[in-house]
This record gives C-alpha cells, structure tokens and sequence, in this order.
C-alpha cells in the first residue's frame, strides 16, 4: 500500500505552514519547507525520531506549553480525598446513592487493610514506607472516634470553693475503652514481625522455579514454600517460634473477643429477620436437627460427623446455626406462643437447642477463626449505622485477619522444620494448616489455649508487654 515515511523534529519549535506556503516551498527547492514546516530560528542539524523525545522524558515546546512531570499529592491532598469520599458515602458523582457513613467507613478500613497487608506472604518486617502509610491513614480513619462522645457527670469546684456537678462530654465508653486497645494489638503484631527481620535459619523458594518439587499442591498454592536447613531448626529457633507463635494466638484471641462482642451488641436487621424460615428445624435441615435434638448431646461428636471439608461447608453450617439460634431466641421471647411463627416444641426443649447450637457455634468459631463473615454479619454490617461500632468491628477484624496470617506463616516453618527431621512427614506440608488455637503436646498452657474467646476481658491483655 502507502509506505508512511519516518518524521523527524528539531530541537526547536516548528510551525506547519498553511496550503499556499507548501506550494512556495515546493517552487523553492527547499526540502524542508516543502514537507509542509517552517524552521524558526537557528536549526539543530541533528535529527531523531519523533517518539524519542516521549520515551526520554524531554520537554516540548508546542503551542506555548511545556510538558511537566506529574506531581505527586500531598498528605493534606490525600486525605481531603478520603474524607470526601466517606462524606459522599463513596459515590463520587455526588447523586446521593451512596451508603451510609457507617459502612463506608468500614470499607475504607477493609480496603486500606487489604492493599496495605494483602502481599504480607512471608515472615519478614513490612517495608517502612508501607508501614508508614498504615500508621498514618488508619489514624486518619480512627480520628472519627474522637468526636463520638457521651455525657458524663463531673465534679467542678467554683471560686467560692462550692463544688457543683455538671455534665461534660466524653469519648463514649466503649470507644475510649477498645481503640486503644486494638491500637495497642495492632502495635503488637507488627512488632512480631520486627522480630523476623534477623533471623537467618529459615528462608523462602522462588516463584520462578516452577520444576522444584517444593511448590505447594494444597489448597494454598499460592503461598511462598519455607526452606529450613537439611537437619531442621535449632532448639533455640524452634523455642523462640512456638514463644512467636503463642504470642500472636493472644493478640488473635483478644481481637476476635473484641470482634464477637462489637457484632453481638449489633441490633438483627429485620431484612435479615424477614429472610429466616418459619422454623429452626427447617433452618437446619432434617439431619442436623436430630443430631441436636438427640437425648445425649456432645458438641465435638457433632461436629466430627458433619462434613467440614472446604470453607464453604464450615460456613453454610454456621448461616445454618446461626440462623436457628435467632428463631428459636424470637420464639423464646414472643408472648403469644401460637404464633405465625408456629410451635413445634416446647419452651424448654427450644431453650435446651439453643444453648446446643451456641456450643457449636462457639467451638467453630475456636477450630476456624480464619472463616469468612456469616450471613448475619454481613447483614449487621450493611445495615449498622453506628459509626462507632462500625470502626471497632472493622478495625478489629482487619487485626484478626493479619494475627491468623501471621500464625499460619509461623505454622509452615514448624511444619517445614518437622518435614526436615522426618522425611517420611512430607504429606503434611501439603495439607491445610491447623486451627490457630489448637496448642502443641508439649506446652504448659493448653487449658488456657482452649479457652473460648469470648471468656477474654479487656484487662487481660491491656497490660501484656510486646
């Protein structure tokens, strides 16, 4: 077809001629002037390619203007964008569709969490400057707590040396009580990954060796393979790791307590209410009413004859339970026993279920505390309003996520370590990783692991040392 010859520029600027200048060109013999172009000014003679000023950044002068580099926004830049966002409850185009403040708040804190400690894949410190930008865009977040206060009586002495009472604002209870402690959880475990920084006896595979027979075939396949030398760790290593490990399994704890306890005094949206069926057997199923209805119940015996093999198993049997608890909670408290909701049971055996699927509820939540938000959880969070339970809730589940991270990397170099002092142990780096809270035989504080998070206070780790 038409071959399309290469343009070359100047180091100077070049203004196209109109139609009647190219022809006066043309009748001049000037090469130059009769593509069309006219030099002003004295001519570089040397001549590249029009694309080479683009790729090495030069600044071209065209009509008047200069290309400049991109300026990089400030932190006051930053976070007007943030709050504006969270104002215009995420809809930017500003047509009044967006959430509540609440939940936009607490998907701020979820997508910060995730962008910031999503490539958290090995035991190592994060990077300053992405620590730094977690410390400060999470104080942005959390500084909404500071305006959220309560009344409260107050003594004041006047002049005179009368003393009166007056009520005076105050952060609100629960705020001034749980930020800084999750503040604190969270100082925690980026301290124990500080800790990694030194060691030397453990490394990690690369991505890039795709023929080693150390990549994972397990349900985590994406994760890094830990490489421990030939005869294992030293006792000094592996002491210190499991002091690693039950550290961050009391930061998990006290943050999933928090959690727990931030959903709990949530109000059940009545979208949620309306979705439930008329009963808790339905809810259940056929098979999983009789197992709890059976005369002699045992919640560990329950729960090893359900099928807990994938994620999403464990939680379609939590939505079930959960789902039983409140229908048989709402039946409890409802005067008129004949209900539209029916009564197929008496009062008693009903509150007798109850407490059966709490147990069960309570032990899957020690086995699997990695497990995604349920069905009422989810409900609550879209639904809640509360900007002060919404950041705790997020704050504290973001915390539980990176602490149940942290203790599956500490897992897999305990794992790795075994693996290297028996061989024949290799299936069991390729299994799933057990639950966080199940201790070592070994150890002295196995009652005190086992213990159910909700058991937790916030004085028992308000005073814990890092």
């Amino acid at each position: 077809m038409f071959e399309i010859p290469t343009i070359y520029w100047h180091n100077h600027s070049q203004v196209q001629e109109d139609g009647g200048d190219q022809d006066k060109a043309a009748d001049s013999g000037d090469p130059e002037e009769a593509q069309g172009f006219r030099s002003e000014g004295p001519v570089d003679q040397e001549m590249h390619p029009l694309g080479l000023a683009l790729d090495h950044g030069l600044e071209v002068a065209e009509a008047g203007h200069t290309v400049t580099p991109k300026k990089i926004p400030s932190d006051v830049e930053l976070m007007k964008e943030r709050f504006s966002k969270l104002l215009l409850g995420e809809d930017m185009s500003g047509g009044g569709k967006g959430v509540s403040s609440a939940l936009a708040l607490s998907n701020a804190i979820t997508n910060l969490a995730a962008s910031v400690f999503g490539e958290q894949r090995k035991l190592e410190p994060m990077p300053p400057e992405t620590k730094g930008r977690w410390r400060k865009e999470i104080d942005w977040l959390l500084s909404v707590t500071d305006h959220i206060v309560e009344f409260v009586a107050s003594q004041q002495i006047s002049k005179d040396g009368t003393s009166m009472e007056i009520m005076v604002t105050r952060q609100r209870t629960d705020l001034l009580m749980n930020v800084p402690a999750l503040r604190k959880l969270d100082s925690m475990l980026m301290g124990y990954l500080d800790n990694f920084g030194g060691q030397n006896e453990f490394w990690y595979g690369s991505k890039n060796d795709s023929e080693s027979p150390d990549q994972r075939k397990d349900d985590r396949w994406w994760m890094p393979v830990v490489k421990v030398p030939p005869n294992g760790l030293s006792d000094s290593s592996k002491k210190w790791l499991l002091f690693q490990k039950e550290s961050v399994n009391q930061v998990l704890k006290a943050a999933m307590a928090i959690n727990a306890q931030v959903l709990s005094e949530m109000s059940i949206p009545e979208d949620y209410i309306e979705s439930l069926p008329k009963s808790g057997r339905v809810s259940l199923g056929e098979a999983i009413y009789k197992s709890i209805a059976v005369e002699s119940f045992d919640p560990g015996k329950f729960l090893s004859t359900m099928d807990l093999s994938t994620e999403h198993k464990v939680l379609d049997l939590k939505n079930r339970i959960e789902a039983s608890i409140i229908i048989w909670t709402r039946k409890m408290s409802t005067k008129d026993i004949k209900s539209s909701w029916g009564s197929a049971v008496s009062l008693e055996k009903r509150e007798l279920f109850e407490e059966r699927a709490e147990t069960v509820m309570l032990l899957l939540k020690q086995q699997f505390p990695g497990l995604p938000q349920s069905a009422l959880d989810i409900s609550k969070i879209q639904y809640n309003r509360d900007v002060g339970q919404s950041v705790l809730e997020s704050y504290s589940r973001v915390i539980e996520s990176l602490a149940y991270n942290v203790l599956s990397r500490i897992e897999d170099v305990l794992e790795a370590d075994a693996i290297a002092q028996d061989p024949t142990a290799t299936e069991s780096l390729f299994k799933p990783s057990p639950p966080p809270n199940t201790s070592d035989s070994n150890t002295e504080d196995e009652p005190e692991c086992n213990e159910a998070p909700s058991a937790m206070t916030l004085s028992d780790f308000m005073d814990w040392s890092p």
